[in-house]
């Protein structure tokens, strides 16, 4: 979350002023659907008796007004989102955008969000591991699909695909699954940290990822 110490005074006037003016929206919405005219008593939530029935009926529906605001505002930030991931941003970028919430927050909350393509990466041959990437996918799930299959299939033959990795546009991995020797299917699994960040072919530090993926999965297998 953004530190409001880190701030200045007029960028929290702004936001203050910005809440101020939710907050007016909400109250004018709830007396709207109360049937109570804008110049009419009460003038605030809090003018009414506190224990008065008629006080509990207008927080509910002050209640009920905030929380459309909430999920209507959700739904513009993940509009806002896809927009950006598409325009090209990073998922940090988004992270910062959102309050200074982490690169991994981001792409949690809005997982279709950056990138238009995914790569899938498989890793084959259980006795001497050989990773590469294999496809370029417009849908994740259709790369994830591709890549569990891949390793399903893999415990049939002796080269077959035992681990697979998903990435998106800012090569970081979205997704990995490894072949599983005790339930002989394919498992989920989440990569260490320093394996998260997949340089690009052709790039420094793509070969040592490969190598370090690869022996990653060997000790797991």
């Amino acid at each position: 979350m953004t530190d409001m110490w880190e701030l200045d005074s007029e960028a929290i006037e702004e936001r203050i002023a910005f809440k101020a003016q939710v907050r007016d929206l909400v109250w004018r919405e709830t007396k709207k659907r109360m049937g109570i005219g804008e110049q009419e008593h009460p003038n605030t939530p809090n003018a009414l008796a506190p224990t008065s029935a008629r006080a509990k009926q207008l927080h509910l529906v002050y209640l009920q007004v905030a929380t459309e605001v909430g999920d209507a505002a959700q739904q513009l930030a993940t509009d806002a989102a896809a927009r950006a991931g598409r325009a090209g941003g990073s998922y940090s970028e988004l992270g910062e955008a959102a309050g200074g919430i982490s690169r991994q927050a981001a792409r949690k909350r809005w997982p279709d969000a950056v990138g238009t393509q995914w790569t899938l990466y498989l890793l084959t041959n259980k006795s001497h591991p050989r990773g590469m990437a294999v496809q370029v996918f417009r849908s994740s799930g259709k790369a994830i699909e591709n890549g569990r299959t891949a390793v399903d299939e893999g415990a049939l033959t002796d080269d077959g695909t035992v681990a697979a990795v998903v990435i998106d546009s800012s090569r970081q991995v979205f997704w990995a699954c490894s072949f599983n020797d005790g339930t002989w299917a394919p498992q989920e699994i989440t990569l260490p940290e320093d394996l998260e960040t997949v340089p690009g072919p052709g790039k420094d530090g793509h070969s040592d990822w490969l190598y370090r993926w690869e022996q990653h999965i060997t000790r797991l297998l």
